[in-house]
């Protein structure tokens, strides 16, 4: 890597101050060179290597199935790609839970192997050992409370989580923890607006939502799905910016069809 490409404009402490004058993050995913290269032309400030290209890149019907090796395969992709942006990485299912010296080997073959800025964990106080032990190392660690996609068999759906006092009151209490343990930021997914701006005011880290309204200090979507390349996920808090596969259903049939009639390639198209 370069030393232009070592040193990104967008850290850690970049973020804290972002909130501070209040200043929105932006946050994309990206699993591979060519789209990373694109997001973070544009602007974007943060990249997430999410665990969620189990579904986008894999077919996975949820994030669990996908491994450390995967992970660090589209993360080492993304950052080749990356000038600007701070790049994280989620841990993925398996590689943390229960044992915080397993989190803390997972992290560092993540930072060293990759070249990213950063890890993301799921979870609250069940997980606050391995995030006290990986930062303990100087690894930077963001965190994700409210819908934990790598839990849905222990939730059972992927609807709207901490509706209910208790579990809002546990949000809370682990937000809290997180940013005790020395977590940089932490994502709300899919929870109440008003208990996300609670949370996003209590706190003095960023708050990055998805699904959990615009009080947050920072938003992040799955670059497939608000591009429309995925057309089969419609929740409510997707906006489409684009229409993708329909664009790219249509220039592959254009394709298929030239060949077919012999109009591709054409004489200038050809040496």
């Amino acid at each position: 890597m370069s030393v232009a490409g070592a040193v990104r404009a967008v850290t850690t402490l970049r973020l804290t101050e972002m909130k501070q004058r209040g200043e929105k993050i932006a946050m994309l995913t990206s699993y591979d060179y060519s789209t990373a290269k694109i997001v973070d032309a544009a602007g974007v400030d943060v990249i997430l290597v999410g665990d969620s290209a189990a579904n986008v890149m894999a077919g996975y019907e949820t994030t669990l199935p996908i491994t450390l090796d995967m992970m660090i395969y589209h993360a080492r992709s993304v950052v080749r790609g990356v000038t600007r942006a701070l790049v994280v990485v989620d841990l993925p299912f398996g590689t943390y839970q229960g044992n915080s010296k397993v989190a803390l080997d997972s992290a560092i073959r993540i930072m060293k192997e990759t070249e990213a800025d950063a890890v993301k964990i799921e979870g609250g106080e069940e997980i606050i050992e391995s995030v006290q032990r990986i930062i303990s190392a100087g690894i930077p660690v963001m965190g994700h409370l409210g819908l934990t996609p790598q839990s849905i068999h222990k939730f059972g759906t992927y609807s709207v989580r901490a509706k209910e006092e208790a579990e809002a009151q546990k949000l809370i209490n682990d937000a809290h923890l997180l940013e005790q343990a020395g977590c940089f930021a932490v994502v709300l997914e899919k929870i109440p607006a008003a208990l996300a701006e609670r949370v996003t005011t209590e706190l003095s880290i960023p708050t990055i939502g998805i699904g959990a309204g615009g009080a947050t200090d920072g938003q992040v979507l799955v670059v497939h799905d608000m591009l429309g390349i995925t057309n089969d996920f419609s929740p409510r808090f997707l906006r489409r910016y684009a229409d993708l596969h329909g664009v790219m259903t249509s220039a592959v049939e254009s394709y298929v069809a030239d060949v077919k009639r012999r109009d591709f390639p054409n004489e200038k198209e050809q040496y």
